[in-house]
This record gives C-alpha cells, structure tokens and sequence, in this order.
C-alpha cells in the first residue's frame, strides 16, 4: 500500500508527485496519457517556461521524477476509486487494483465546445479560450469571439491587445443591450451567426450565411467544462455550481483522505476554476502538502 496515489499526470499531478517523492512518501502517479492542453503547441504565462510545449513539459517533470526512489509513474487509466481514509483502492483499465493510504484526484476537466463544424480541429491552435494564456500572440492583430455569453469579459481583455474584435453570435442573437455594451468596448458584432470556422492561411475563415470573414484568430466566449474522469461522483464529493469539486485551502475534499488539485476542484471563494498551468501545479504542491502534514500525524 503506497502513502498516496495521484490520478492524474499534468502540471497538478506532477508536482504533486514531485512534492510527495521529496518528502519520502511513497506515491504512484497514474499517466492516462490524456491531458485538457494536450492540442496546445505552446504553453504562454509560465515563468521559465513561456512557448515550451506541453509535452516538453511533461517529459521534463517525468525525467526528474525518477530521481526519487518513492515515485512509481504508471501508464495506465483509473476506472473507479472506492474506500475510505487509509484504506482506498483504484480500479485500473487493465483490471488491476492500486491501494493506498490517500488519494489526490488530478484528472483535470474537458472542454465541451459549441457545436460549430471545424472548431475542434482548430481547438488549442488557432482557436483559444483563455487571453492570459493566448491573447498576447495577437497583438495587433484581428481576432472572432464565438459566442456571446462571456463576449462582453472577452472584450474587456483583449480590448487592449488585439486591433479588433468581432463577436459573432451562436443561434440567438444578443440583446440591444448587448449589442451597445460591446459596440461600447470597440467590438463590431456581426449581423448572422457562425455557421463554421476553418483555416485559411495563417489565419481562420469564420463562415457565416451573409459572408465570410478572415480573422488572425478565434476565441470561444461560451461552452462549458465537466469532470474527465467520474471519481468525484463514485465518492460522493461535494460539488460547486461551476461543476468542480469544493476544496479548502489545502486542496481536501468533503471525503476524509480525498483531495483534488488543478482545474477540476477550486475553492467556494471562487467562481470557478483558473485554467493555468502555474496554479495547477501550485495546487497540487498544496494537495500534497497538505497530506504530507496530515500522514505524519497519524
């Protein structure tokens, strides 16, 4: 039986991982191979590591893990989680059982995507989310927002980096009062909805039934995000209304030996979770931590 297993082998999990095998606990951490950046080709907003791609990251963190003799990395994909605090077992595709004293669920969050032909092919290159992770490659440049829900936020942000922004709506279109609130912030919001997107170029050709028109870039202002992997359901864990799993400052769950780290968990605080790779791997220092302290003084 192990100290902890980590489920989960992105920036949360490997540092959790990294912080655990410092500390000389024994810990195996489960790589699924599936990653929420994984069609990223370079991560952006990462102290020493701004334009690396994130699998040279991992490759990385995996090498410098097998320096400490208490890590166990282990391909494989947990299927189901159950027990209780000193005592949980993981389920394993291959239909091995891993037990441990702890468990820290690192599995991230998926991206469900608006229904627009050629989006997900685009997705993590040409087409983004986030402007603190991608905004500022364009700057000066033209870029769509799809979507209305989060448009006006959008704008707010990249309104001081792009040369232009046009919203295109997605089935309804927005309100007069929307539509003032962005033409307000300098965006153009464009008469018919996005009907599909592709590349054009160097750039993204957003389809639409009265014309097309060809931007440097697209960010998403709607869709949603859900749980990749089911553990939080099979235990019974206290969920948010982002859909994430309610930690405290130290990463634990409402399940006693449970913790969560990275963008499947935040604090009630919160809004909502923070897709970054730095706060993802803070969290997961704090998570393993956190059970570091808690270990020692049983």
């Amino acid at each position: 039986m192990d100290d902890v297993i980590v489920i989960g082998a992105g920036p949360a999990g490997l540092q959790a991982a990294l912080t655990l095998g410092r500390m000389h606990r024994s810990v195996l951490l489960l790589d699924s191979g599936e990653y929420r950046n994984a069609t990223v080709a370079h991560m952006h907003n990462v102290v020493t590591h701004d334009g690396t791609p994130p699998s040279q990251f991992r490759t990385v963190a995996r090498a410098q893990l097998e320096s400490y003799a208490d890590v166990t990395v282990r391909e494989a994909t947990a299927t189901a989680v159950s027990g209780a605090a000193d005592d949980f077992s993981v389920t394993l595709d291959d239909g091995t059982t891993a037990r441990a004293r702890r468990v820290i669920l690192a599995t991230g969050v998926v991206d469900d995507l608006p229904d627009i032909p050629g989006l997900a092919e685009l997705w993590g290159r040409r087409a983004f989310t986030c402007p603190f992770c991608d905004g500022h490659e364009h700057a000066g440049r033209q870029v769509a927002l799809l979507g209305t829900a989060r448009a006006a936020h959008l704008v707010a942000l990249l309104g001081r980096i792009a040369a232009g922004i046009t919203v295109f709506p997605l089935g309804e279109s927005p309100s007069d009062e929307e539509r003032r609130a962005l033409e307000t912030r300098g965006a153009r919001v464009h008469a018919a909805p996005a009907a599909a997107v592709r590349a054009d170029g160097d750039g993204v050709r957003v389809e639409t039934a009265v014309g097309d028109v060809v931007v440097d870039g697209v960010f998403v202002a709607t869709g949603s995000m859900r749980q990749r992997a089911p553990f939080a359901e099979q235990l019974g864990l206290r969920m948010l209304s982002s859909g994430a799993i309610e930690i405290d400052e130290f990463g634990r769950t409402s399940v006693a030996g449970v913790s969560a780290a990275g963008d499947l968990a935040h604090r009630a605080t919160l809004p909502g979770p923070v897709a970054s790779v730095v706060m993802a791997a803070a969290a997961g220092q704090m998570a393993a931590a956190g059970l570091v302290q808690e270990l020692a003084a049983h």
